[in-house]
């Protein structure tokens, strides 16, 4: 039986402003899948737990952060 990411608990941040966010879904086998709040008919993206453990590695890292202006 094929998962529908349509069934999936979304949540997103509670830093999250209103209207601007992203949303994800925690899948089985532990990847993620992520999502536009503002357009949830379009095909969320989807990563591996490894990625998705890289990717919160760098944001903890400051490594996605903006630059000093």
């Amino acid at each position: 039986m094929e998962l529908s990411l349509g069934d999936l608990h979304w949540f997103k941040s509670s830093a999250s402003a209103a209207g601007n966010c992203v949303e994800i879904a925690h899948l089985p086998g532990g990847g993620v899948a992520v999502r536009d709040s503002k357009d949830r008919a379009k095909t969320p993206h989807v990563y591996t737990r490894g990625e998705w453990e890289a990717f919160l590695i760098g944001a903890k890292k400051g490594e996605f952060d903006l630059p000093l202006a």
